[in-house]
């Protein structure tokens, strides 16, 4: 149950940053809050699939997930580099 409310929170916390660098027009943090919202969503998506028995759906999910959270890490990188 935990886990649920900390995966809530991070995806709230994803949503208002986004939006609140969309807002500063400071699209290079937002892209890089959005790619975190998209990881957060795609992973509570891909666990709540394999609930319900859909595994195929699951393993697009988890992918997806995994793909939006390593592009997340390398903006964030190269964000800070430059």
């Amino acid at each position: 149950m935990q886990g649920r409310w900390l995966v809530g929170i991070g995806i709230v916390v994803a949503a208002v940053a986004s939006l609140y660098f969309i807002i500063k027009l400071d699209l290079n943090h937002a892209v890089i809050a959005l790619m975190a919202l998209f990881a957060l969503t795609n992973g509570s998506r891909a666990k709540s699939f394999k609930e319900q028995g859909m595994e195929r759906e699951s393993k697009w999910m988890r992918w997806m997930s995994i793909f939006f959270a390593v592009a997340c890490i390398l903006l964030f990188i190269t964000n800070v580099i430059m």
